[in-house]
């Protein structure tokens, strides 16, 4: 009987530890968690306002690109058509240039909607006049500006993609 006694008390012994063993790891593991959890959110929290920022950026960089607004901004700075498609695709170069940094801070996909937009805009300008018809720049002009007029610029495309991301971004 006193061996019996010995084994149960041993039993109940090890029991409690097992007991006071788990409770203990699953406190600990919670307690990881939480940690991890509120240093995500303060970091999120943190990252929130720069990615806004980066968004912002890229709106403006959208919006300055777009046709229109570049012929609005940029006037020609000689009668030779070259010079003015030239000087149109290297100011789109240049402030490209000035916000690249800003892909770290967006989906990869949001960027090649960026980069896309960039390129087809460049290349819209560049095919503008294939023909030839045009020698002024002040008639270059008025060629790129009909051609935006009747077709969707990229940039509202872009736009209206990283517009949607920022939604998602801000909802969660």
């Amino acid at each position: 009987m006193e061996f019996l006694e010995t084994n149960f008390k041993w039993f109940f012994a090890l029991l409690a530890l097992i007991i006071v063993y788990k409770f203990s790891r699953d406190y600990l593991s919670n307690q990881n968690k939480k940690h991890y959890f509120s240093r995500n959110s303060a970091i999120k929290s943190d990252i929130l306002p720069i990615k806004l920022q980066a968004y912002e950026r890229l709106t403006l960089f959208l919006e300055r690109m777009t046709p229109t607004n570049l012929l609005i901004r940029i006037h020609p700075i000689s009668s030779k058509k070259e010079d003015y498609e030239q000087l149109l695709i290297q100011t789109i170069e240049q402030e490209f240039e000035h916000n690249l940094s800003q892909q770290i801070y967006l989906s990869e996909d949001c960027w090649n909607v960026i980069l896309t937009a960039k390129n087809t805009t460049i290349q819209t300008i560049r095919n503008c006049d294939l023909g030839n018809t045009t020698q002024t720049a002040d008639k270059f002009r008025e060629l790129v500006l009909t051609n935006s007029i009747d077709n969707p610029s990229p940039s509202s495309i872009a736009l209206a993609y990283l517009k949607n991301e920022v939604n998602k971004l801000i909802a969660l």
